[in-house]
């Protein structure tokens, strides 16, 4: 992600609501940032995280408007009664647990227990929803997956069984306006499922994934501090971690002459066996950086290769990214075009 910085100095500068916002988490301490944040659904902390890392340097004139504005609208809105069920909630829970919480706020408000699962849903590993939708009818499992992340749901439709897979898909794309009634059904479902999978054990949320997607948004800074005090503290977590920050298809980004450069240093028999494993399109990133005759010739040798196994694909694409690393790391090739750009 590149930098932008808003000057100090210019008194000119205009804060938007999320740039206001993110200066906010900033000036409180990291509990009470974390707190907050907590409550924030995963587009909103996107967006949020995103001003966070951009803002760059911030003055003293920035950091007086954000709090004028913050005073400004709160004696103008009072305190809003929107989401107020989730934030007492929120603090019985913390007060009392979760258990005891929920059965607090079922007696004062019963329909406070509804409309909980899929929420919860749309958080969830992959791992933990297949168990919740296996067997379903692929309507209520196309209803779900449309109200997920795009590679949660494609992770979630790849795991069902393949003679089920064409029929969702089918309703997914046709699925049209949806009713309450259906969302609630999905809901009671939900619950259902969660209740008999899991009982009071607590679900599976994050993972290294979800670690490296947060990690490549916040910039090469942090992500060196981070990274690098993870694998003080735990060397196979942080491999994991740097193994799903950086992945094959990340080097298509590579202009040519960095392509030039880790070609390079790829040995042939790698680079074949690496571009089995992706389409021709993916090929022309690699193909690009080369001589047309050189890439004829490894496009004559993909072919008589022949079949490869796919151990000895994804161990070539490995191998490729080791040297990608280490190139970048030497500062050999880059990606992006600022310090706090990455893959």
């Amino acid at each position: 992600m590149g930098e932008t910085s808003l000057p100090a100095a210019d008194p000119a500068a205009v804060l938007s609501g999320t740039d206001n916002a993110a200066i906010m988490m900033m000036l409180l301490d990291e509990e009470q940032t974390s707190r907050i944040l907590s409550e924030f659904e995963p587009e909103e902390l996107r967006r949020l995280g995103e001003r966070m890392c951009a803002l760059g340097e911030i003055g003293p004139d920035l950091i007086a408007e954000a709090i004028a504005g913050f005073v400004v609208r709160t004696e103008a809105l009072g305190l809003v009664a929107h989401d107020r069920v989730e934030q007492v909630r929120g603090m019985f829970a913390r007060a009392v647990g979760d258990v005891k919480a929920d059965n607090t706020m079922s007696r004062i408000l019963p329909e406070a227990a509804q409309h909980r699962a899929l929420e919860l849903a749309r958080w969830l590993t992959p791992e933990s929803l297949v168990p919740l939708v296996h067997g379903e009818h692929p309507q209520a499992i196309a209803v779900l997956l449309v109200q997920l992340d795009a590679d949660v749901a494609a992770a979630v439709l790849h795991a069902l069984p393949a003679e089920d897979q064409p029929g969702i898909v089918h309703r997914i794309a046709t699925l049209g306006p949806v009713s309450p009634q259906a969302i609630q059904m999905l809901e009671e479902l939900l619950s259902r499922r969660i209740a008999q999978h899991h009982g009071n054990r607590p679900l599976s949320i994050g993972g290294a994934r979800e670690a490296a997607e947060i990690i490549n948004g916040v910039g090469k800074v942090v992500e060196k501090r981070v990274l690098g005090e993870l694998t003080r503290r735990d060397k196979g977590l942080a491999r994991r971690i740097e193994d799903e920050m950086f992945k094959f298809e990340h080097l298509f980004v590579l202009d040519p002459k960095s392509m030039g450069s880790l070609l390079r240093d790829v040995p042939n028999d790698t680079l074949i066996d690496a571009l089995k494993g992706v389409s021709e399109d993916e090929r022309e990133h690699f193909f690009r950086a080369m001589s047309s005759r050189a890439a004829d010739g490894v496009k004559d040798e993909i072919v008589a290769r022949g079949r490869t196994r796919l151990a000895d694909v994804v161990a070539a694409q490995k191998e490729v990214v080791t040297i990608a690393r280490r190139l970048a790391a030497d500062g050999t090739i880059a990606f992006g075009s600022g310090d706090d750009d990455y893959v």
